[in-house]
């Protein structure tokens, strides 16, 4: 939304306007609906396909690698990642809190995929899976190990 202040008004009306303009604008943030949206509770994904592989980046800050679990099966990719609340003695309470503490997971169709070559690794909170492309495969689950 952008303001804009008709010729000839006085700075106070501007003023107001500008005002419910910041109201509506605040109401419609990505903030305000994370509760009831489902990427507000998951984690975000980068999918990008090349001519040899699919490939997801997931961001996983705060995340330890021992907590995230990646699986391969019937076509779908899905990532789980659990995180635990820090529950050490605290001063004050808090104003405003967003960061998210338990378990989070996003789950991808993605066909003509050698099972047995899917590659994931985790470097500075950024998981990042490897999906080889195939012409034709089996479904069965697999359990991706993560460098």
């Amino acid at each position: 939304m952008f303001d804009l202040i008709p010729f000839g008004k006085d700075k106070g009306l501007a003023r107001r306007d500008n005002v419910f303009n910041q109201l509506v604008d605040n109401f419609f943030n990505e903030d305000f609906f994370a509760p009831f949206t489902a990427i507000g509770n998951a984690f975000r994904v980068d999918l990008k396909e090349t001519e040899q592989a699919y490939l997801v980046e997931a961001d996983l800050p705060g995340a330890a690698k021992e907590d995230i679990t990646v699986q391969y099966a019937n076509s779908y990719l899905t990532i789980s990642a659990k995180r635990q609340e820090n529950k050490e003695e605290e001063q004050g309470s808090y104003l405003r809190r967003e960061r998210r503490y338990g378990e989070l997971q996003r789950s991808f169709y993605v066909s003509n995929v050698l099972e047995d070559k899917i590659n994931a690794s985790f470097k500075d909170g950024v998981l990042t899976v490897t999906l080889p492309k195939q012409n034709t495969g089996l479904n069965k689950v697999n359990t991706i190990t993560i460098e």
